[in-house]
């Protein structure tokens, strides 16, 4: 299910110069941060790259999910933390892919009760739903 053109409420702009080293901001000015590839991947490792900002992204819109579901539930998730780890590699077709690990750490709420909950807010947030079907994407419950 897509979202129509009249319900975006937020449009962020980004824009990249010399892709995966170069540098990367946003036409509002508040991120503005150099790129380079990972040592892992041959490159100077000096500045971010894009799988560390879409962990970032992920994690903070996740943890954002989180919140909606536990509010709805009357669960308690203060405290609680929300880790993205993304990999890239080459798929069988030898191009390259990525990878998803999220793993969230709820202090207040017993094993059972966490895992559902983190299931739930996979089903809401909208990165897990613009990465379903496309990327493998693990949940854990710390």
């Amino acid at each position: 299910m897509s979202i129509q053109p009249v319900d975006v409420v937020y449009t962020a702009v980004a824009t990249a110069e010399n892709g995966r080293d170069g540098r990367v901001a946003s036409d509002d000015g508040k991120l503005d941060v150099v790129v380079n590839p990972p040592k892992e991947q041959g490159g100077s490792g000096a500045g971010t790259n894009p799988e560390q900002l879409f962990a970032a992204g992920y994690s903070a819109c996740f943890q954002g999910a989180l919140s909606v579901v536990a509010r709805q539930e009357k669960a308690d998730v203060s405290g609680s933390r929300v880790t993205a780890k993304v990999g890239i590699g080459k798929t069988p077709d030898g191009a390259f892919g990525l990878k998803v690990e999220i793993a969230a750490k709820i202090p207040n709420l017993d094993a059972d009760a966490a895992k559902a909950l983190v299931e739930k807010a996979h089903q809401v947030c909208p990165y897990s739903h613009a990465t379903r079907g496309n990327i493998e994407v693990t949940l854990t419950v710390l």
